[in-house]
């Protein structure tokens, strides 16, 4: 077994490297589009060249060509963008592993949604982003890929298909996870499979002096542009897994979809402006609507609903007292195995977040995490794995609420 402190140090570095290639992923993609949108078609441009865009940075210009056919001469330098993609996908799906296969009963199985064992949750978990790949791709190459916006509905009914799908099997931090990871998969696997290959053979029969099969370039134009509009999305959703109001409302579907929209859209209003046929400022608005949709659906569906107690009518400094005696004895009790100086519970070398809860100044000063984390949601201890009570809960907002009202 590994030690947990080496362990923690692999799982930050996986991250780290995940988070760095998105970066570069991400970044290119975006200018790309931007590139590829603000190109202009001027006089005086070579046989071939489709169109050009002039930029300045770091103080020198630069002057970007599109050849449509194949230039007089092409480098051995040729730069293709694919490893930005590939290994962000692979980083990504190493983390996966690390945190969600190999820690499954902290971060991913919850009994009372599903028994599962280790093995069982990354059969499914890994199945399920094959599965959604070929689903993908299938949809793409049917009648439905020549209506672009019927496809694009389509595969958003499909997403919330799969994210009520993943909240039957998995806890919801991990059900929000893999519904983000399956539509990342869908962007890496299209660049690996489709774009890049399709590049390939129009480059090589650009070079043969022959006009390409325009069925290729429709086919990377369609998955391009759904990488384009998934992206924010996608972000959101492997973010979300540090903020439980979003995945551990009985909406979270709901707020999937919301969040798709939203992100959707704004990806809408820059293409537009790029392309300089506008700017649609009605996105933002759809964008606004749907976000503050999304946090709509979180308060009214948190599980903490059930939790919240009534204020005292009159609370004296006794009444907090004897609810704060209550409240220490049931953090402590459930949650302070691993939130301690010295954790005693397998494979936590450290406090998680630095977050300590093993004297009652400790939870004192972490009362407004506590507030998030235990009673507005059950995202602690994750999956409930000390069988934290609902009265235990209830003891923690009584504690809280009197608090609040004596300090108002």
């Amino acid at each position: 077994m590994i030690d947990p402190q080496i362990s923690e140090w692999i799982s930050q570095i996986i991250r780290w490297v995940h988070v760095i290639t998105a970066i570069a992923w991400i970044g290119s993609s975006f200018y790309f589009i931007h590139l590829d949108l603000s190109l202009k078609k001027r006089e005086g441009l070579a046989e071939g060249v489709g169109g050009e865009a002039w930029q300045v940075h770091g103080g020198g210009f630069y002057n970007m060509r599109k050849y449509l056919v194949a230039p007089p001469e092409l480098p051995k330098e040729l730069t293709w963008f694919k490893w930005e993609s590939y290994s962000t996908w692979i980083s990504g799906f190493f983390l996966i592993v690390w945190v969600y296969y190999l820690q499954a009963d902290l971060y991913t199985v919850d009994p009372a949604v599903r028994a599962l064992t280790t093995w069982q949750a990354a059969a499914i978990g890994i199945g399920g982003l094959a599965l959604s790949w070929l689903v993908y791709e299938g949809l793409c190459r049917s009648p439905l890929g020549r209506n672009g916006v019927l496809l694009g509905v389509v595969l958003f009914a499909y997403i919330l298909v799969a994210a009520y799908a993943f909240t039957q099997v998995f806890n919801g931090r991990a059900a929000f996870l893999h519904t983000g990871a399956m539509i990342a998969t869908w962007m890496s696997a299209s660049v690996f499979f489709v774009i890049i290959p399709n590049q390939k053979k129009v480059v090589a029969t650009l070079l043969a002096g022959q006009t390409p099969d325009p069925k290729l370039g429709k086919e990377a134009k369609l998955r391009s542009t759904h990488n384009n509009y998934l992206t924010l999305p996608v972000i959101f959703l492997m973010l979300s897994n540090h903020y439980p109001l979003a995945w551990s409302s009985a909406y979270s579907v709901g707020i999937v979809g919301m969040i798709v929209i939203a992100g959707a859209a704004i990806r809408h209003f820059f293409n537009s402006q790029h392309a300089g046929k506008g700017s649609p400022w009605w996105t933002w608005a759809l964008a606004a609507l749907c976000i503050w949709a999304a946090i709509w659906l979180s308060i009214i569906g948190k599980p903490g609903n059930a939790n919240m107690a009534q204020a005292p009518s009159a609370a004296t400094p006794e009444v907090v007292t004897a609810s704060f005696d209550e409240a220490v004895l049931a953090i402590q009790s459930r949650c302070s195995m691993c939130h301690a100086a010295e954790p005693v519970w397998d494979g936590i070398p450290i406090a998680p977040k630095g977050v300590r809860l093993d004297t009652p100044e400790e939870i004192e000063r972490h009362r407004e995490m506590i507030r998030v984390q235990s009673v507005l949601t059950h995202a602690m201890p994750p999956n409930n794995i000390t069988e934290m009570t609902l009265d235990e809960r209830r003891a923690v907002a009584t504690w809280l609420a009197a608090r609040d009202t004596a300090t108002r």
